[in-house]
């Protein structure tokens, strides 16, 4: 609101303090405010909504490529390890079709297909024939597991059902995380026997390793149970407990969004490794999608904060002229009703004057009459005793009456339109004639009076009454200007325009800046109770009309001058 007051106190620099208290200044700080809001709503609204709109799109975006490349990782690891297990598992399954039970008991015959495995996969680090009562009765390694008997294990029970188990990752009694595949193959006798072998985990490790990924991304395998079945850069070390929730089983690849519970959100994507425990997890700690848009859209950003600062600009200076504007619309308007209410005023002084002169002027009328009839009788009286001293009473009488009935004629000036009476006047016997009024007021107060009147200036057509009352207000203003012993000049000189200017200047007290803009103006006093504002207002209006015009100095404390400038010759107004 701070603005609009110094726009309206810079567009109204020229106006009045009356003018601007007539038009309260809360409703339009009020139509500001809503206009400024309901502008700003408008042209910002759209701005906000396509910005909203293209956070949405740029997170949908985002999610989907990193759903996208999660697919991927998913998608390609999964085959390469269902292939290459399947390959070991196809692998052993030929042993057990192509050789009978027989061929393979004896330890330098599983010696021999160890070796060929090795070198045909690699990964191998061990085979068992396991019996169908769980006794490994043969085995080929680097460990003393032969005897060993496996027939509470729980793999056993599981190949006897399904004929071919690929095991869980643990350390058994190798001390080292590894996993098994067993094959199950049935006799002629209806008997069975089991080939069991040992797979080193950097089958898979491998795999997983290979994948090219960031620091922000995470692949995994785990069982159903939770436990890392590889090592995890976020969750922990191999056959650590996992602390995420276990997926739903599935087949297919599925990509999860979910927020965790710290400053990074999370996607995490899983698939389940066809005819094994295994649950192959990736996960991306990606950045809050908000922070994300601003990183990515931060020129977007800039240039939407510029043009939302020029926008406002824009509409808080157009805001501001409006309510400007119409503020001066209902100034003026106000101005003009004030207008009429001062003539509205000014024509019930006039009735109320003319009421008043009339009243006067017959009692004057009678006082006239019966001074006047003395006077005869007194004159043609011949044996009349003091008879020069009552003619001179008389006399003074009648030059009262005389007195008064100007004063009511001039009263009456303001009353009604009277006739206009133009005649040449010497301006020096007018402005003596005028201060002579004041004498007394100057004797007492010892303020001198200062001539400047050149005898060249000719006389002006114009009318004596309304000079009159001209010159007697600005004098009486310089009189309560100054204090007593003070000092009032006056002066005319002679223009080249066929014009004639009146100086009248005084060593009072001044007139601040603020309150010389108003001195013409209706009903505008610094005099207080004492003073009614019209005498300037009057005197600038007579001016006017008689084709002259008026001009004022004044700096506080050195005192005042105002420039009456008159035509010489008769004015159209006149004629």
């Amino acid at each position: 609101m701070a603005l609009l007051s110094k726009l309206v106190s810079a567009s109204n620099r020229d106006k009045s303090t009356s003018e601007l208290s007539l038009v309260p200044s809360r409703r339009y700080q009020r139509l500001w405010f809503f206009s400024i809001l309901i502008t700003s709503l408008v042209a910002l609204i759209p701005l906000a909504t396509m910005t909203v709109i293209n956070y949405y799109q740029d997170q949908r975006a985002y999610c989907a490529e990193i759903n996208f490349a999660l697919s991927q990782i998913l998608s390609n690891t999964k085959r390469t390890l269902e292939l290459v297990i399947e390959e070991r598992r196809s692998a052993l399954s030929l042993i057990v079709i192509e050789h009978t039970y027989e061929d393979l008991i004896s330890d330098n015959r599983l010696a021999g297909i160890l070796s060929n495995l090795k070198n045909s996969f690699g990964d191998f680090v061990d085979l068992g024939l396991i019996d169908s009562e769980g006794n490994q009765s043969f085995y080929s390694g680097p460990y003393d597991l032969k005897g060993r008997k496996y027939k509470d294990q729980s793999w056993f029970h599981e190949v006897n059902l399904h004929r071919v188990y690929t095991s869980d990752v643990f350390m058994g009694y190798r001390g080292f995380p590894h996993f098994i595949i067993a094959i199950k193959h049935e006799k002629e006798n209806g008997d069975f026997f089991v080939l069991r072998a040992t797979i080193d985990m950097d089958l898979i490790n491998r795999q997983i390793y290979s994948l090219d990924l960031d620091q922000s991304t995470d692949a995994f395998i785990i069982n159903r149970d939770g436990i890392l079945q590889t090592s995890s850069k976020f969750y922990g070390d191999v056959l650590d407990k996992c602390d995420i929730d276990l997926p739903f089983p599935s087949q297919n690849r599925v990509v999860i969004e979910a927020p965790e519970h710290t400053e990074k959100w999370i996607t995490r994507g899983y698939t389940e490794i066809q005819g094994t425990p295994f649950i192959l997890m990736t996960i991306k700690q990606q950045q809050n999608p908000l922070r994300h848009w601003i990183s990515h859209r931060s020129s977007l950003l800039w240039f939407l904060g510029i043009i939302t600062i020029l926008i406002l600009i824009v509409i808080v200076y157009r805001s501001t002229y409006m309510v400007n504007q119409l503020r001066n619309a209902d100034q003026r308007r106000a101005k003009a009703f004030h207008n009429i209410e001062y003539t509205n005023k000014m024509a019930t002084i006039g009735r109320m004057a003319g009421s008043v002169a009339h009243e006067i002027n017959n009692p004057l009328a009678i006082i006239n009459e019966k001074a006047g009839l003395l006077k005869d009788m007194v004159d043609f009286t011949e044996d009349f005793t003091q008879k020069e001293k009552v003619l001179t009473l008389v006399d003074s009488i009648l030059n009262s009456v005389n007195r008064c009935s100007q004063v009511t004629h001039r009263l009456l000036g303001f009353a009604k339109r009277m006739d206009i009476r133009s005649e040449l006047i010497d301006l020096e016997r007018l402005m003596r004639e005028v201060v002579g009024f004041m004498g007394n007021d100057a004797i007492n107060r010892n303020i001198s009076v200062n001539y400047d009147i050149p005898e060249t200036i000719p006389h002006i057509e114009s009318d004596r009454g309304l000079l009159q009352q001209i010159f007697l207000n600005i004098i009486n203003n310089a009189f309560a200007a100054v204090e007593d012993g003070g000092r009032i000049d006056i002066s005319v000189t002679e223009q080249s325009n066929d014009m004639v200017t009146v100086v009248i200047s005084d060593n009072g007290s001044g007139i601040s800046e603020e309150n010389l803009k108003h001195i013409f103006e209706p009903f505008y006093s610094t005099k207080g109770e004492f003073g009614t504002g019209l005498g300037l207002s009057i005197t600038h209006d007579i001016i006017t009309k008689l084709g002259g015009h008026i001009d004022v100095e004044s700096e506080l404390g050195k005192g005042t001058r105002f420039f009456v400038t008159l035509p010489t010759r008769k004015y159209d107004y006149l004629e």
